[in-house]
């Protein structure tokens, strides 16, 4: 028996039906916050990735799936959606006016090499967003206040906002020198990773999964001492601004993510119990143009749906999910089901959710169907009605039985559902 590669999944039964509405729910809600969808290739050059998210983070070194094609070319698949939306923001142009604000989402798989685990697969879906040309505190308000809606609309309430400010250059640079004057006395005391960093990206040992409860990383300087008054200033903007819109958010000093390419702001989406990150973001004003393209701010985040719906199965212990449809159609012989198939055209035709006997199941076994499926109406086939031109149509929950006429019935059940 062939079976599906280590850390990967199929996408089926009550996973697949949450997949579905939260897919339903992001389109919704990308409509109402005028984003427009964009879907990048799953294989990018690797040099993308590599040059984007960083030659010395753990994704590139540790977990991206690197391959050279049959025209030797260096091939990976995407771990993160940023690049691929950047790439082909460029590629294409799409900056266009300079006077617009640039909205896209995404809703795709990515690749991770690592070890699989409960809510970290090697195959992982994501939904981001991506804001060009805005550098306004507004876009990041916005960007983090919509992921949050997002999640409260799916119907999951116990995570907070985990959020902290890199500042500018002059910023980042002030904190990475105290930072390394910090940690040098102590830097062998830390995994190999962390020293591997500490010349090269000292900013991410502050990411370290290893050594992050240990007293050398818990008493690090804080960044926010280290920021300008320009960065202070937007930083308090963004926090106001959630406050108001009672956007709740937590003040993590030590936030940095994962990412070479953030600046200003960062944060988390972090549950409120195991301190799992759904997803995060950040603001990545450089990156635009250290790829090629014109000098251009740029915010977004990504958030793993795989988690999502984790904790929203967490939420159904004991709970049954079943599928509510408005109609089934029990038909037994040739005649019934010549009807059967017309009439659930003409119902699927006018959005109602039909499904109709094609099993050759008994009466009573088309019974149990349509309550398994929570029918409102079982339309109900026979004969003798079909001859006067009349369908007997029962109401599943009040179970009182009706007549009506096989010409009136699609009306009759968009009135009644």
């Amino acid at each position: 028996m062939i079976t599906k590669p280590k850390g990967m999944y199929d996408l089926l039964d009550i996973d697949a039906k949450l997949y579905q509405y939260i897919q339903n729910t992001i389109t919704t809600y990308m409509e109402n916050y005028n984003y427009d969808f964009i879907r990048t290739p799953i294989m990018e050059s690797s040099e993308l990735f590599h040059r984007t998210v960083g030659e010395e983070t753990d994704l590139v070194t540790k977990e991206t799936y690197d391959f050279v094609d049959r025209g030797n070319r260096n091939m990976t698949l995407r771990p993160e959606g940023t690049a691929g939306v950047v790439r082909s923001l460029i590629e294409n142009k799409l900056y266009g006016n300079h006077n617009e604000t640039i909205k896209y989402y995404y809703l795709g798989t990515m690749y991770r090499y690592e070890r699989p685990q409960l809510g970290r697969n090697r195959e992982l879906t994501q939904f981001g967003v991506e804001v060009f040309n805005s550098d306004d505190f507004m876009s990041d308000v916005e960007v983090i206040s919509l992921g949050a809606n997002v999640l409260k609309d799916l119907g999951i309430e116990n995570f907070t906002i985990h959020i902290n400010s890199l500042g500018d250059k002059e910023s980042r640079d002030n904190y990475t020198k105290a930072l390394k004057n910090y940690l040098k006395p102590n830097i062998d005391k830390l995994c190999p990773d962390c020293q591997a960093r500490f010349n090269k990206n000292p900013l991410r040992i502050l990411d370290c999964k290893v050594d992050k409860n240990s007293d050398i990383l818990k008493n690090v300087p804080k960044i926010n001492d280290y920021l300008n008054e320009e960065s202070k200033f937007r930083f308090n903007k963004i926090t106001e601004m959630l406050t108001m819109l009672d956007i709740d958010y937590e003040l993590d000093f030590n936030l940095v993510r994962g990412l070479d390419y953030y600046d200003y702001t960062v944060w988390e989406y972090l549950t409120d119990e195991e301190g799992l990150a759904l997803g995060g973001g950040g603001r990545y004003n450089g990156l635009v143009k250290s790829l090629g393209g014109p000098d251009m701010p740029a915010i977004g985040f990504g958030i793993g749906i795989d988690r999502v719906i984790l904790e929203l199965k967490k939420k159904l212990e004991g709970h049954e999910l079943k599928k509510n449809i408005d109609a089934y159609i029990m038909c037994v012989n040739e005649e019934e089901k010549i009807h059967a198939l017309k009439i659930a055209q003409d119902l699927r035709l006018n959005n109602i959710m039909t499904e109709v006997n094609s099993n050759n199941l008994s009466f009573k076994s088309q019974f149990k169907v349509a309550d398994n499926l929570n029918a409102k109406f079982i339309i109900i086939l026979n004969s003798e009605d079909l001859a006067k031109g009349l369908i007997n149509v029962k109401d599943n929950a009040t179970k009182e039985e009706m007549k009506i006429d096989e010409n009136e019935l699609t009306d009759w059940i968009m009135g009644n559902i």
